[in-house]
């Protein structure tokens, strides 16, 4: 199997699991990372965490060998097909953690941008070295970087192809954290930093944040009070002032 799905604790785990190639990322890969997808978003998880097995790769980039020979209508529908992949996760019922344990490459890349948090550890390397081979990204990375680092630092990641090591990676927004030790402990470390409050609720603040990037800042405070006054109306906020004036923690319901 190119992708492992396994329940630790109250957290999903996938594992791209082809180290012997760098975990990279072949169509096959893409259509099992879909069906891992599958089975994770109908289960009871409180986040999701994604890793790469072995200590050397998140995920390297694409297998080149399958780029090659491909008429444009052939190229056109594996990238649309990658990208839907990738972009379930900015509407995943559960919070996404990318754990980027060695090279995140191309879509290696492109697939932990389209994770709501990003970890990674110490000899975590980030680059999108399409240029490279005299093409471009095609699985969100022209989209998510800017948003992620800011259009000047990604316009140079992209026309460049250069190496963002794990600390500049830390310092201009690409990940949240630089963590030690094992990957799959610190990423479950992390969402327990979020994971015991309302999954509702914490869909609301993420879809209020993502919306902020796409709409002028007066849109962006309209959509903002839309989404606040729905989260007052559900039964995990009436749980939530109610433990606060109690000086008691909340038990919330996803409700």
């Amino acid at each position: 199997m190119t992708i492992e799905v396994s329940v630790r604790e109250e957290f999903a785990v996938i594992t791209l699991n082809r180290p012997e190639a760098l975990n990279a990322l072949s169509f096959s890969l893409v259509s099992d990372l879909g069906d891992a997808f599958d089975q994770v978003a109908v289960g009871n998880h409180r986040a999701l965490i994604i890793t790469g097995a072995g200590d050397r790769a998140f995920c390297a980039g694409a297998d080149v060998t399958e780029l090659m020979g491909r008429g444009q209508e052939e190229t056109r529908q594996a990238t649309d097909r990658g990208q839907r992949t990738f972009a379930r996760l900015d509407t995943f019922p559960i919070p996404s953690v990318a754990v980027i344990n060695g090279y995140a490459f191309g879509g290696g890349l492109e697939l932990a941008t389209a994770c709501t948090f990003r970890l990674a550890t110490p000899n975590a390397k980030f680059g999108t070295p399409e240029i490279k081979l005299g093409i471009i990204p095609g699985y969100g990375a022209t989209q998510r970087l800017p948003r992620l680092v800011g259009e000047a630092r990604a316009l140079e990641m992209v026309m460049t192809g250069r190496t963002v090591e794990a600390e500049e990676a830390e310092r201009i927004g690409l990940v949240n954290r630089i963590v030690e030790g094992d990957p799959v402990e610190c990423g479950m470390t992390y969402a327990r930093e979020f994971s015991g409050y309302s999954l509702p609720v914490l869909n609301i603040a993420r879809e209020a944040v993502q919306r902020a990037l796409d709409v002028p800042i007066s849109e962006g405070l309209k959509i903002e009070a839309d989404l606040s006054t729905l989260s007052f109306l559900t039964a995990d906020a009436v749980e939530g002032m109610n433990a606060f004036v109690e000086k008691r923690k909340p038990v919330f319901k996803d409700a």
